[in-house]
């Protein structure tokens, strides 16, 4: 028969393991699939950056990382999700500067803000491009400015929605050129193409990578990218800010990898890490080039990042007065 002290010593050892089972499940993170949730359809730009991430954090997590659509609102009903899910590490956000930074200040349909996130990291950036219908009549910016301005209210441009970074950049253009043009919004690109195309519209902004083909083919007239600089994907069409008239006009889409607020630190780390060598991997530059995107440095701090993205976004849209 045992005596009392070895059953004693047994049932102390056995409380000390039950003690340490929460510590152990969390030095085991990720245990089971990851979802990144996308807020548009599949096939965008938004997308297909999801889809890109998701391979490479699934190699080196160790673990499925399936991504889900759910479109609408701009990406706002996606990032909702994201917002009101659980800090578990197992959902997060591949998200566009639209609804993680844009749709808040436009519409007061949106309940989330960007401190109901946890920001993990900048992913990449794409610039927008300005562009004119071949009906138009002008071949570059200085013929644009010239035309627009002595004829204010006379040509319209368009986005493909209200308060879209799109939106937001036109918005900018008009205010750095002092420029008069009327905004016309459609419900994506699709149309939009159709009639800079049909030369229904004269002037455009579009991402740069759904604008590209159209450049190429010569069906539409690239008159600058929107960023401070040119962009690597084609060095051949100037930036806006390269003239003295538009040198403040510096904004594009970018997208980022965010999780639900308080997320634990063991689990923010191990994303984190995850991203950075992302970012770092020759063969993740390689596919994400190649959309037109330039990869964000690991460097960057996305908590800064976000609040001056933010306090840029709230001036447009306060001169525009954009409301949704």
């Amino acid at each position: 028969m045992q005596n009392t002290p070895s059953l004693r010593r047994t049932a102390l050892l056995c409380g000390m393991a039950l003690l340490a089972a929460p510590a152990f499940a969390q030095d085991v993170y990720p245990s089971k699939p990851i979802t990144i949730v996308v807020g548009y359809p599949p096939g965008g730009s938004t997308d297909l950056t999801g889809r890109t991430v998701a391979t490479e954090l699934s190699a080196k997590l160790g673990v499925p990382v399936v991504i889900e659509n759910i479109g609408g609102a701009g990406g706002a009903i996606g990032a909702q999700k994201v917002a009101s899910s659980a800090p578990d590490g197992y959902t997060f956000l591949v998200g566009a500067s639209n609804e993680i930074a844009i749709n808040k200040l436009v519409t007061k349909k949106v309940k989330y803000d960007v401190k109901d996130f946890t920001a993990i990291g900048l992913i990449a950036s794409q610039p927008l491009v300005l562009v004119a219908s071949t009906g138009a009549g002008v071949k570059n910016l200085a013929e644009f400015t010239q035309k627009v301005s002595k004829n204010p209210g006379k040509f319209s441009y368009g986005s493909s929605g209200v308060g879209t970074s799109l939106h937001l950049a036109g918005e900018m253009v008009k205010e750095q050129g002092k420029l008069f043009m009327t905004h016309i919004p459609y419900r994506g690109v699709a149309p939009l193409t159709n009639d800079l195309m049909g030369n229904n519209l004269e002037y455009g902004v579009f991402v740069l990578s759904s604008g590209l083909p159209h450049i190429k083919s010569g069906k539409v007239i690239a008159l600058g990218t929107t960023e401070a600089k040119r962009s690597a994907a084609t060095p051949d069409i100037p930036a806006l800010a390269e003239t003295p008239q538009y040198k403040n006009v510096d904004i594009g889409v970018w997208f980022a990898l965010m999780g639900p607020a308080n997320l634990p630190k063991p689990v923010f780390d191990k994303v984190k890490k995850a991203l950075n060598d992302t970012l770092q991997s020759p063969e993740f530059k390689k596919k994400m080039e190649a959309s037109g995107s330039t990869v964000a440095a690991t460097t960057v701090n996305i908590d800064q990042f976000l609040a001056a993205e933010v306090a840029k976004y709230k001036k447009i849209v306060e001169f525009a007065k954009i409301e949704e």
